[in-house]
C-alpha cells in the first residue's frame, strides 16, 4: 500500500483555480426574484418592476392628463444591457416593456426610462 502524499500537478492547480473563479457565476443574481418593486418615474408614470432572473418587465400605468412614454432597462450581470421597446400610454392607459439577458449572470437589476 501507498501511503505517499499526493503532490498537485500545475494542470491541477490551475483547473481548481478556473473552479474556484467560476463559482461566483453560477450564484442567483440579486435581482432573481419574481417579486415586483416600485421603479421610480419622475414623468407622472406609476410603475412597478419584476424580473424571473433572465427577463425584466416594467409594468406602468399613466395617471396624467398626458401622453407618456417609457421602456425597460435591464442591467445584465457579465453582459451588454438590453432596454425593452418604447411603449406610449394615453391617460389612464397601461402596459408591459420586457427585455431578456441572452448570457451572464442574468438579470441584476431592472430600471424604467421614460422618454
Amino acid at each position: 500500500m501507498n501511503n505517499k502524499p499526493r503532490r498537485l500537478t500545475g494542470l491541477a492547480l490551475k483547473l481548481a483555480a478556473v473552479a474556484a473563479a467560476t463559482l461566483p457565476v453560477f450564484a442567483v443574481a440579486p435581482g432573481a426574484s419574481a417579486q415586483s418593486e416600485p421603479a421610480a418615474a419622475a414623468g407622472g408614470l406609476n410603475c412597478t418592476t419584476d424580473t424571473d432572473g433572465v427577463w425584466g418587465h416594467a409594468h406602468c400605468t399613466n395617471n396624467t392628463a398626458d401622453v407618456k412614454n417609457f421602456r425597460v432597462v435591464v442591467v445584465c450581470g457579465g453582459w451588454p444591457d438590453v432596454v425593452g421597446d418604447w411603449k406610449t400610454l394615453n391617460p389612464g392607459a397601461a402596459d408591459t416593456s420586457s427585455a431578456r439577458c441572452i448570457l451572464g449572470t442574468g438579470v441584476g437589476r431592472v430600471d424604467v426610462e421614460e422618454g
